[in-house]
């Protein structure tokens, strides 16, 4: 399993409620980007041991074991609440530090503008690499110099 660390209690991180007091055994909720779908994340760089959901943060507002990693290919929901159960914050569409995340696309053939969000890495149709001069970005709108063909997987991986 790839995995990358989480921008939200990584490494060390602790946690604070809104008055600034420790957030002892406050709880950490991950959920599928938009949704209330838990997600997975995990204990260490291996990604073999799955974390519980929610991590119960210790005593001094840590994280047990000081690390949270993020499925490499997956963007998450974070959901932290205070150890009665009150949301404290939430943060949405997180992708682990350094991660390329896809966005598919199909080809229509006559379609060159495609709304994206993140930091264009690659661009990939039906697996071929596509140089750099056979599109432009603009802030979320990516612009293809040719429609890409009719049916044709399009990869958008971003950071």
């Amino acid at each position: 399993m790839a995995v990358t660390l989480s921008p939200v209690g990584g490494v060390a991180a602790q946690f604070f409620d809104n008055s600034g007091n420790l957030l002892t055994y406050g709880q950490i909720y991950t959920y599928a980007t938009g949704t209330t779908t838990p997600q997975v994340t995990y204990t260490t760089v291996s990604g073999t041991i799955a974390s519980a959901n929610p991590i119960v943060l210790d005593a001094s507002g840590r994280v047990p074991g000081g690390e949270i990693w993020l499925s490499s290919n997956l963007r998450y929901k974070f959901v932290i609440k205070d150890s009665v159960g009150s949301t404290i914050g939430t943060y949405d569409n997180i992708a682990g530090e350094g991660a390329s995340i896809p966005i598919n696309f199909t080809g229509t053939g006559s379609t060159v503008v495609y709304s994206i969000s993140g930091n264009v890495t690659s661009i990939y149709i039906n697996g071929v690499y596509q140089n750099k001069n056979t599109y432009s970005v603009s802030g979320s709108v990516l612009t293809f110099t040719q429609a890409p063909p009719y049916t044709s997987l399009i990869e958008i991986l971003t950071n």
